[in-house]
């Protein structure tokens, strides 16, 4: 065993003696290490059968690549999303990224880990969360992708780099934009700030829309030699 994976589960034992975990959504006692009771965990929005290229959410049978992505291939290869984004993950999500509300980072986190556990089969050299702009960053206080891939990098025993790419202007909140404005928004958004010595990488965020930012993060990382792309983030956005 890593003696970071050792640490942590020391710490979370500790925690589970001295503050038992509890479902963060109805209150009732967590089970597995998280602060999500077994009932809860069943009844999340899973996106069970998505898109292979871009996680969207597909009504078909599995390993399928959409009709989007046949036509015009995205700059990464692969998207791992294990949630669609609906109640209650988009909650989860907003209370985390927009309210400060730390236990919920971790329980997204604990989600996305296990998920890619089960069906990773070549981990990445390293993984690049998505950078915020440093305006951004004051305003919010933190990054919701790199909270998101700190712990993820040492329960996967994998390289994070946050600071290999910057993001070079204050762009708008994607949210608010329709699909052709995101891309617009997003467009030349990011720089590459040192060789990339890695030939798979992995980008990291917390959900993904249209595909927009992370599209324009991974042609930056294609231009910078990366051979393989991987998106992971924690849920899906649908009809966006």
């Amino acid at each position: 065993m890593k003696w970071s994976s050792w640490v942590d589960n020391r710490l979370q034992n500790i925690q589970s003696a001295l503050l038992p975990w509890h479902c963060l959504l109805c209150g009732a006692p967590g089970a597995d290490g998280m602060d999500l009771c077994p009932s809860c965990y069943s009844a999340l929005p899973w996106n069970r059968t998505a898109c292979l290229r871009c996680a969207t959410p597909l009504s078909g049978s599995q390993g399928l690549v959409c009709g989007y992505c046949l036509r015009k291939p995205p700059a990464f290869d692969a998207s791992l999303t294990p949630l669609r984004y609906q109640a209650p993950v988009d909650w989860l999500i907003q209370a985390f990224k927009f309210n400060q509300r730390l236990p919920q980072g971790r329980l997204l986190g604990q989600l996305l880990a296990r998920y890619l556990a089960g069906q990773v089969d070549e981990l990445p050299e390293l993984i690049v969360p998505v950078p915020l702009h440093s305006q951004r960053l004051r305003e919010r206080g933190y990054n919701q992708a790199l909270e998101l891939a700190r712990p993820l990098a040492r329960q996967l025993g994998l390289v994070c780099a946050p600071d290999l790419v910057r993001r070079t202007r204050a762009t708008a909140i994607q949210s608010l934009l329709a699909a052709r404005q995101r891309r617009q928004n997003v467009r030349g958004a990011f720089e590459l700030l040192r060789p990339l010595s890695a030939r798979h990488v992995a980008i990291v965020d917390d959900v993904i829309a249209t595909g927009s930012t992370v599209g324009e993060l991974a042609r930056v990382l294609r231009r910078g030699g990366a051979e393989r792309i991987e998106v992971w983030a924690v849920a899906h956005a649908i009809g966006n």
